[in-house]
């Protein structure tokens, strides 16, 4: 067991006593009051005690325990303002921390910092766990969509060929229905593929950033029925494949969810580059969902732990009937 040094242990009885003393005096001060009180005024207490002593001794003493309880409570005041600040933490908000209390007494002192440094090791230590965890989902969406593309792909490929050279070679009657069979395993590869596609994006591979948010967004007004608009910045400055990777599935969630489960008609996606700050917007018509922190899901969970994961602000608007509005706020110096 490792023992305290001296001198932090004289540190931490004085802090301890500070609120000792205050505590020592409030008390004390009611006391002395009350003492000052009895040799000033003419009050005698007869025996036997009449009534009219006993109603002065009464008032004494309620009044004595209310100085005692409005100066008590003035002295704990900073540490029930100290539990109101920690409610008020969220831990899918990082960077939040309380602020110093001025005058305040050195054990709230103590206990700000030792809480904010408490959540800074909380903060580290989630974020290297989500980057690990993260790390590993993503590898293995590549491995499933290479298996995908490159296997059930070529295999489906080889069945449809083989397919049709059996229609071409079947009695009349029996092609047209044999013909059907190459077009349905034609269909399949391309549902294998935008599954693929969907498990890791090859557009953020090979062709960048602003091109896989053009690929997504022409794919899934391809795919449904709304109206997606884009305005992206030109060129955006260099940002790790990490911070990219965020970028786009935050865009690629949002845009699901305005489709699948707002029912919008019209969306717009934009990224702009200013003041050391990359930012994702993509507002939709859709029906919205009221308060986003009483309405979390799977989808906006993730969402935030990738936001903590890069050192982003994440903030979602939702009004109902008023449509939603998620934007992403990525510091360009990784937080």
């Amino acid at each position: 067991m490792v023992e305290a040094s001296p001198n932090r242990r004289g540190r931490a009885g004085a802090r301890h006593a500070s609120l000792l003393w205050r505590l020592f005096f409030a008390n004390a001060a009611v006391v002395v009051v009350a003492a000052v009180l009895l040799i000033v005024t003419p009050i005698t207490i007869s025996a036997p005690v009449t009534l009219t002593d006993l109603a002065l001794i009464a008032g004494a003493v309620v009044a004595m325990l209310a100085a005692t309880f409005v100066l008590l409570r003035r002295a704990l005041s900073p540490l029930r303002e100290l539990t109101t600040l920690m409610g008020t933490v969220d831990p899918l908000d990082p960077g939040r921390r309380l602020p110093g209390a001025a005058g305040s007494d050195a054990e709230v002192a103590t206990l700000i910092d030792a809480f904010n440094a408490m959540l800074d090791r909380l903060e580290a230590e989630r974020r290297d766990s989500a980057r690990r965890a993260l790390a590993a989902q993503e590898g293995e969406r590549l491995r499933i969509a290479r298996e995908l593309h490159d296997e059930i792909g070529q295999s489906l490929t080889a069945v449809a060929m083989q397919a049709e050279r059996a229609a071409h070679s079947a009695p009349s009657g029996d092609q047209e229905m044999l013909a059907a069979i190459p077009d349905a395993i034609r269909h399949s590869i391309g549902d294998v593929r935008r599954i693929a596609r969907r498990l890791r994006p090859e557009a953020l591979d090979d062709l960048g950033l602003v091109n896989a948010l053009i690929s997504l967004c022409r794919r899934i007004g391809q795919q449904t029925d709304a109206r997606i608009d884009t305005d992206l910045a030109n060129a955006l400055p260099s940002m790790s494949v990490e911070t990219e990777l965020v970028i786009y599935r935050v865009a690629q969630e949002s845009l699901t969810n305005a489709v699948r489960h707002a029912q919008a008609s019209k969306i717009t996606l934009s990224l702009a580059v200013a003041d050391r700050l990359i930012t994702l917007r993509v507002r939709d018509d859709g029906r919205g969902f009221g308060d986003a922190r009483s309405n979390d899901t799977a989808g906006i969970d993730g969402m935030r732990e990738r936001a903590m994961l890069v050192g982003a602000q994440l903030e979602i608007r939702s009004h109902h009937g008023a449509g939603t509005e998620v934007e992403l706020e990525v510091p360009l110096d990784g937080g």
